[in-house]
């Protein structure tokens, strides 16, 4: 892989990132409601602790985050928080018209990964 292939660089730091950097960075990209949301809690304060270390999420929610902030690094490589958090909630037509937020919290991440990357990829090249 080249260093210019898209989505190369988010894709190093969710996976080298610990928990509460990560979590903290996709605060920042998509707002703690959103996610919250993609971490399967009710609270934002849970998402505020997760940043600051002082809760750890669940394995699998941790998994989620990560391909969350994949996906979200990507996207910020060419638009604006605001058109990423609205890509992660809106309707998308590459994925049955389900949100991809949705499908990251209520998926498989093996599974829906791949079909959330490659929607993510496809819109980032018409951007």
């Amino acid at each position: 892989m080249s260093l210019n292939t898209p989505g190369l660089r988010a894709y190093e730091i969710s996976i080298r990132s610990d928990i509460a950097e990560l979590v903290g960075q996709l605060r920042e990209l998509l707002g703690a409601q959103l996610v919250a949301y993609l971490g399967s809690v009710t609270e934002t304060r849970a998402v505020r602790q997760w940043a600051d270390g002082t809760r750890k999420p669940p394995a699998e929610a941790i998994r989620r985050l990560r391909l969350a902030y994949q996906v979200a690094g990507l996207l910020t490589e060419r638009d604006q928080p605001r058109v990423v958090q609205a890509w992660f909630q809106g309707m998308n037509p590459q994925l049955e018209d389900t949100a991809p937020a949705r499908l990251i919290r209520e998926g498989n991440p093996d599974e829906v990964g791949p079909r959330v990357l490659a929607a993510a990829r496809a819109f980032a090249a018409v951007g």
